[in-house]
């Protein structure tokens, strides 16, 4: 009937998992090919990530034109996942989630994992399986992650780095033989197996998807096969739902490289955001109720940080004034006395009264889930860096736990009402600080 709402329906949506056996198998190729694919096609493609990352959500954003969002259940609980899943997903025609490491790895076994992701959201596997050294070996490989679990359902496999067609066939005759889905198979494709990533983590050369186009033939064609796939969902075509907010007129350090790893649902739980590129603008403070420096790699940057001395300044004497400010790890480097690295000494910020060492030799890397209390507040986040501070640790106002709840050195700290740490913290409208 014309003009009748969609609103109440139920329909199929378009939506699973991306997962592996292992880190490594291409997930991140694999779903940015197939949200290219589904974007061609003109469907409204969300995306998604389990786990911490912020790099693989660049990537996302990047292809399908709309910010990705991180699905984390040690960071959030399983309802918050649950809801966020909705919310950013209930516009879309399709939702990809891509996995983080292999299936099941978590921070407790599986806790944590893209299992346990699409168990919560009662969604659809679709295994990516690095082929290029077995062909029937795979069977029991798959069969295994196949039946491991009753409540995680493996819908399908797309076999990566194929080496010919006969081995195509072969890997097609696993899936036959296990009763499985075979969605695809991608061929080995030189272009398409990046160098290390800087940190391991690099995302300032890949936002392109250089290696990908002759490849989109073969993405369509999977992307194709996947339609429908998922579950029965109430259909709506308004605008994504607005946020409750707990915090007004925060002002967000963002520029391409030094501060960019934010959360997509911190700044939706922050209300009025203004950004400003620390390497280029001064921020307007005047009424600011919080400064957010958020992560990044400003060692990478430092001629530009040193250059812009009055964004220093401003900051420096908004911390003084009693400003509220949150800093995670790259801020909070750009907050410390001066970075250090293989060429000389750089100048920050001075509003904490420590240095940071970027050389070389200091490098060690940091890394896992963090949380702890403050002020009756409870923070929980992600560590992952190789710079250290010069000399001893500065001391920490609280300790600092693991996902198991063993303690760490990581220290918090805190001058007059700035918080800052290296750990990147999972802010929402609970705990804004």
């Amino acid at each position: 009937m014309r003009g009748e709402s969609t609103r109440g329906r139920r329909t199929m949506k378009t939506q699973f998992v991306i997962a592996a056996p292992m880190s490594g198998s291409g997930k991140t190729t694999v779903s940015r090919g197939l949200m290219a694919a589904f974007v061609q096609q003109g469907q409204r493609v969300q995306p998604f990530k389990c786990g911490p990352d912020y790099i693989d959500t660049k990537f996302h954003e990047a292809v399908c034109g709309r910010p990705s969002v991180n699905l984390d259940t040690f960071m959030a609980l399983p309802a918050h996942v649950r809801e966020l899943y909705s919310r950013y997903g209930s516009s879309a025609d399709v939702c990809v989630v891509e996995g983080m490491m292999g299936m099941y790895d978590g921070y407790d076994r599986d806790r944590g994992s893209a299992a346990e992701i699409a168990r919560e959201l009662g969604l659809p596997v679709v295994l990516v399986v690095d082929a290029r050294s077995a062909a029937y070996s795979m069977a029991p490989l798959l069969k295994g992650f196949v039946s491991f679990r009753d409540d995680v359902h493996v819908a399908g496999v797309i076999f990566n780095k194929v080496g010919s067609g006969r081995h195509e066939q072969m890997l097609r005759q696993v899936c036959e033989d296990l009763q499985l889905e075979c969605f695809g198979c991608i061929p080995r494709c030189q272009d398409l197996e990046q160098a290390s990533r800087y940190l391991g983590l690099d995302f300032s050369k890949g936002l392109r998807d250089k290696g990908l186009e002759h490849l989109m033939e073969t993405f369509s064609t999977i992307a194709k096969a996947l339609v429908g796939l998922g579950r029965e969902v109430e259909e709506s075509r308004g605008d994504d739902a607005c946020v409750e907010t707990a915090c007004h007129q925060v002002v967000v350090a963002r520029n391409e490289e030094a501060f960019s790893f934010i959360y997509q649902e911190t700044l939706d739980a922050f209300g009025d955001v203004r950004f400003f590129d620390p390497e280029t603008e001064e921020p307007r403070l005047e009424g600011c109720d919080l400064l957010y420096l958020p992560g990044g790699y400003p060692e990478k940057h430092l001629e530009a940080l040193i250059a812009a001395e009055a964004t220093r300044r401003a900051i420096r004497d908004y911390a003084e004034r009693g400003g509220r400010i949150v800093a995670e790890c790259g801020g909070m480097m750009y907050l410390c006395r001066s970075i250090v690295t293989d060429e000389g000494e750089y100048p920050m910020c001075g509003v904490l009264p420590c240095s940071i060492s970027a050389r070389k030799a200091d490098r060690h890397l940091s890394l896992g889930y963090r949380q702890f209390t403050l002020d009756g507040r409870q923070y929980r986040g992600h560590e992952f860096h190789y710079t250290q501070f010069v000399g001893e640790v500065p001391p920490s106002v609280c300790q600092v736990y693991n996902a198991q709840g063993e303690p760490v050195a990581t220290p918090i700290l805190r001058y007059k009402n700035v918080l800052a740490s290296y750990t990147h913290l999972y802010l929402n409208e609970t705990n804004i600080y």
